[in-house]
């Protein structure tokens, strides 16, 4: 199958540091290659893939300060998409309602996953404009918030079965692992810690959308005794850092549409404590792969139970459920789903188009395409 992956420009696919939707995106793509695919990628010029990549930029927005309007440059990336959109059976986006209404009107087969928010207002006259646009969920619960919008399935993240692995090690501390804002729930994290006395390890970025908050809110906190504020980490440190914890600390504060930290957690062997908001309840089983709790002080009385869990029972559910693998047969099957039927009535309208041809005033014959006349 020949297949277009679109990705973001924010980050490069994999991110070199944060970036939950490249970092899937990228496992998706290497998986579909594996299987077998003709998979091209549109994304930033910095991007490691298997695939054939299509540059929308020489690097990654987020480390180009030379950029100050990425609308733009998405915008011309979508377009070269379209040029290119009749040498492709699919066109899979991830860039939430960006490529709704230029391919809704083309022949090519297009479906779009939203890994974002989808809690505000405005979000539900912009997909009600689009009744027909296939879009894929990434859990039960983020589609909840607009029910009535062209669901075509929902996909479960999965990532690389061996990408993270479980360490020897004792674990001696909890665990927070993302990024620093107000939904994430660092506060609560903290506070579990102090009532514990289990140290905290923060490994975290901060947005330039969140700085006021960690300066105002979240850096006071962390001059106390077992608070260790480490930043960001790469891939190739997450298995030492999760296998070192006693459990990860996920207490948002959001409808959170899935939180791949959790299952990168479940890779490790690592169980989960959480509040049982967004997907949570999809991704966390409890009792065996961590706890579902409503506060603070549950969060601290489940760290008491967490050593009664097996770590081997914890990474083979995420063997089971979580892997890259996982995650593109069931794409593989929501394409052939959507390819199929349209690809046949694309192909019927271009034999219309061919035949009878036309003519122009002057008596010549002019052959109606999908990339113009001839």
């Amino acid at each position: 199958m020949r297949i277009a992956q679109v990705a973001p420009l924010t980050e490069a696919v994999p991110p070199k540091l944060y970036g939950g939707t490249e970092r899937v995106i990228s496992w998706l793509t290497e998986a579909l290659v594996e299987l077998g695919h003709d998979v091209t990628l549109f994304a930033s010029g910095d991007s490691v893939t298997s695939a054939k990549l299509v540059a929308g930029w020489p690097r990654a927005l987020r480390l180009d300060g030379s950029v100050r309007d990425a609308n733009a440059l998405h915008m011309a990336m979508l377009e070269s998409v379209a040029q290119q959109a009749g040498d492709f059976d699919l066109l899979h986006f991830h860039l939430d309602y960006y490529p709704l209404s230029l391919f809704s009107r083309l022949p090519t087969p297009f479906v779009t996953t939203l890994h974002g928010r989808l809690d505000l207002p405005e979000h539900r006259p912009v997909f009600e404009s689009f009744p027909k646009a296939p879009l894929v969920s990434i859990s039960q619960s983020q589609r909840q918030l607009l029910p009535t919008a062209p669901w075509a399935g929902t996909v479960h993240h999965g990532l690389p079965a061996q990408s993270l692995r479980p360490l020897s090690v004792t674990p001696s501390y909890l665990a927070f692992l993302g990024r620093i804002s107000p939904e994430k729930g660092l506060p609560d994290a903290i506070c579990v810690s102090r009532l514990t006395g289990i140290p905290l390890k923060i490994a975290a970025k901060v947005d330039r959308a969140d700085v006021d908050y960690f300066e105002d809110e979240i850096r006071p906190l962390l001059d106390q005794p077992g608070i260790e504020f480490i930043g960001e980490i790469s891939d190739a440190q997450k298995s030492e850092f999760l296998s070192g914890a006693v459990a990860l600390l996920t207490l948002i504060d959001w409808p959170e549409p899935f939180g791949l930290v959790m299952i990168e957690a479940m890779a490790c062997g690592t169980p989960v404590i959480a509040y049982p908001r967004g997907a949570v309840p999809e991704i966390i089983e409890n009792g065996l792969t961590g706890f579902i709790v409503d506060n603070a002080d549950e969060a601290a009385a489940a760290t008491a139970n967490v050593g009664k869990l097996s770590r081997a029972d914890v990474r083979q559910r995420f063997e089971e459920r979580f892997t890259s693998r996982r995650m593109a047969e069931d794409y593989l099957k929501l394409y052939a789903k959507l390819a199929k039927p349209q690809a046949s009535t694309a192909r019927n309208r271009a034999l219309a188009n061919l035949w009878p041809p036309r003519t122009n005033g002057g008596g010549h014959v002019e052959i109606a395409t999908a990339s113009g006349k001839i």
